[in-house]
């Protein structure tokens, strides 16, 4: 994914989104995703069921059923006609009719709860995020802090909004030292053990040579800290599909530049396999660098 400023030419218009309006969109997805935060803030002190949702240890709430089921709803009505892909009831086919020029309808990403893990343990590092895909390339992010009540979104050519409206521009003046020793967060999709040959030693070498590693089992909430600028670089290995479109977009259009492990061109498109989706993504300055200490477990790793 390219980087992108307010002031780029915005992408064409796809057939899948021709008909839509990008800018009422991110207002259906803010509304849905600030009322979703709403939801969550007011429960999470209450009574919460947790439950094992697979085989490799994640879990769902109730928190998670209940924000995108509210979520669900709110895109079902503004949009019958689009797909939509949840974290918790997977693809929902399109409710309306089709719209006649032969391509596949635009489709929503929900990820109600991005965080559960930290939730349930009582802490509360947590996001919501929604994502628009033209095909397989998303054009709209929206990621929502229900503890802050704040959001952020971007639109593919149009740049990235900050919580006050304004521009998020990825700029400012480094803080002493972190060219050479940066400040980075660590994701991994769920499936990912922890004797996994690629995440083990490149997760130890990304600490070495770091000022410090985050690792926050709440992506959406590591790619606003690189959009804003707190953090200088992420990498991510076989992450989940469903919250990265959103975080990726925001920071791109904030000025992040991304690339693929082995420093290839990158796009975070819905219909890649978990090994296409791993990337690194960082301040332009730290790029290079942060590319360099992937690229010394490359050679063993075959990345």
């Amino acid at each position: 994914m390219r980087p992108l400023t307010p002031t780029a030419r915005a992408a064409p218009a796809t057939p899948a989104t021709a008909q839509v309006d990008l800018a009422a969109a991110r207002r259906v997805a803010v509304d849905a995703a600030e009322s979703a935060g709403a939801l969550l803030r007011a429960r999470m002190q209450g009574p919460m069921e947790v439950r094992l949702k697979d085989d490799a240890g994640d879990v769902v709430t109730d928190l998670d059923m209940a924000a995108e089921s509210l979520i669900v709803r709110r895109l079902r009505a503004a949009y019958p006609g689009h797909r939509i892909i949840a974290e918790e009831s997977g693809l929902l086919e399109a409710s309306g009719e089709p719209d006649g020029n032969g391509a596949r309808p635009p489709v929503w990403l929900v990820d109600p709860l991005d965080g559960t893990n930290n939730i349930a343990i009582g802490m509360p590092v947590y996001a919501v995020g929604l994502a628009l895909c033209a095909g397989s390339v998303p054009v709209l992010g929206v990621v929502h802090d229900p503890v802050s009540g704040r959001t952020w979104s971007a639109i593919r050519g149009e740049g990235a909004r900050s919580p006050s409206g304004t521009a998020l521009l990825l700029g400012g003046t480094q803080r002493p030292g972190r060219l050479e020793n940066p400040v980075l967060a660590w994701t991994q999709g769920h499936r990912v053990g922890p004797g996994d040959p690629v995440a083990s030693p490149m997760r130890s070498m990304l600490e070495a040579h770091s000022r410090r590693l985050l690792q926050l089992w709440a992506p959406l909430v590591a790619w606003v800290m690189l959009a804003r600028g707190d953090i200088d670089g992420i990498v991510g290995y076989r992450p989940e599909i469903v919250d990265l479109p959103a975080g990726a977009l925001l920071a791109a259009e904030a000025g992040a530049e991304l690339r693929g492990l082995d420093g290839s061109s990158y796009e975070a498109s819905i219909d890649r396999s978990p090994d296409e989706l791993s990337f690194v993504a960082a301040r332009p300055e730290h790029l290079d660098r942060l590319l360099g200490i992937v690229r010394m477990e490359a050679p063993r790793l075959s990345l």
